[in-house]
């Protein structure tokens, strides 16, 4: 619900809460499901033009995004605790004059965020670009955890800097409603022999859904959920991960380091 992030959280409960009821150990929430994806909207920009008008709505979004930590990832906090589930977030952070696309783990508590890197077209004059300091990977009892926001998941350095982390269970945040997106997690899932959980928001008329659960041989095992909003649940058999590296380890015998070197600066900027 775009400007009313109190709504927009009830909604989060509510779908939380139905996950957990249905077995879920890990629940993922679309990007920007917090603060909302204000898509469609121009803000009044033109090149080397604002206008008042745009200005204005920006104020309404700046007001919807979260502070973090702050009451909102509190309340996501007790949820997670209360029912035992970990948790994965997409949210609009608000940290001074800026806004980011931010990912929060819960696990329950919030322990650790990491921000979108490159906005992407548009979305860039609405937020500030992420740094190396957030791109987590959080160990959970069955798996190391990492996330990707949307469009992060073409960037071909940012995903083995994530497989180097060892991230089992990839969580893609997106709104990316194109078909084309399911054949990005596939690949995904094949590349960096991982589970992958892409979450994407519903919104009739304007987003088309498309959550979808893929394990690391690149089989669909739930969705792609287009029927409107709903939660969509599978059963990962954790196994598979070995399985598949079997022939294929992009960070192990087939990364080759004697021809490759990734170097990654995980500074934090303020």
């Amino acid at each position: 619900m775009l400007f009313d992030t109190a709504a927009t959280l009830v909604k989060a409960e509510h779908y939380v809460r139905e996950a957990a009821a249905g077995g879920a150990r890990l629940v993922v929430l679309p990007e920007a499901f917090l603060g909302g994806y204000p898509k469609g909207m121009d803000f009044g920009v033109t090149v080397g033009s604002r206008s008042a008008e745009g200005r204005q709505q920006f104020l309404r979004y700046r007001e919807a995004a979260i502070a973090v930590p702050g009451p909102d990832t509190a309340r996501l906090a007790e949820l997670a605790a209360e029912l035992k589930v970990d948790l994965v977030a997409g949210v609009i952070e608000r940290d001074g004059g800026t806004l980011y696309c931010t990912a929060l783990f819960f696990t329950p508590g919030l322990v650790a965020k990491h921000r979108k890197l490159m906005p992407t077209a548009a979305e860039r004059y609405l937020w500030g670009q992420g740094d190396g300091s957030t791109m987590a990977a959080v160990p959970t009892q069955y798996g190391v955890l990492g996330a990707a926001i949307c469009w992060e998941n073409y960037m071909p350095l940012f995903r083995q800097s994530m497989y180097a982390k060892g991230v089992e269970i990839w969580c893609a945040p997106t709104v990316d409603d194109r078909d084309q997106w399911q054949a990005t997690m596939r690949h995904v899932a094949l590349e960096g022999r991982c589970f992958v959980i892409s979450a994407n928001q519903y919104v009739e008329g304007l987003i088309n859904g498309g959550s979808t659960i893929i394990n690391p041989l690149g089989e669909i095992l739930a969705g792609p959920a287009r029927t409107g909003e709903t939660v969509l649940l599978a059963e990962l058999d954790l196994g598979d991960r070995d399985r598949a590296v079997f022939d294929f380890d992009p960070v192990g015998h087939y990364s080759r380091p004697d021809i490759f070197t990734l170097t990654v600066d995980e500074t934090r900027r303020t």
